[in-house]
């Protein structure tokens, strides 16, 4: 099996959460792993999962089991 790699441009480490967002309630959240080829979801490695930055007004909700 292979792994997942990073969404981010120029990014080869390996995926450790999803990233989804949700346009209309301007919130991006941020999780496990989702189910694999998701057009609307984009994985992250834990790099750039602690960089996420979203713009001004926005919320990043994070799950629980990501939080160390």
């Amino acid at each position: 099996m292979r792994a997942r790699v990073c969404s981010k441009v120029g990014c080869a480490r390996e995926a450790v959460s999803t990233l989804t967002y949700d346009y209309a309630d301007r919130m991006a959240a941020v999780g496990p792993l989702g189910a694999a080829g998701d057009p609307h979801a984009h994985d992250l490695c834990a790099i750039h999962t602690e960089r996420l930055s979203v713009p001004q007004g926005w919320v990043v909700v994070r799950h629980e089991t990501l939080r160390t």
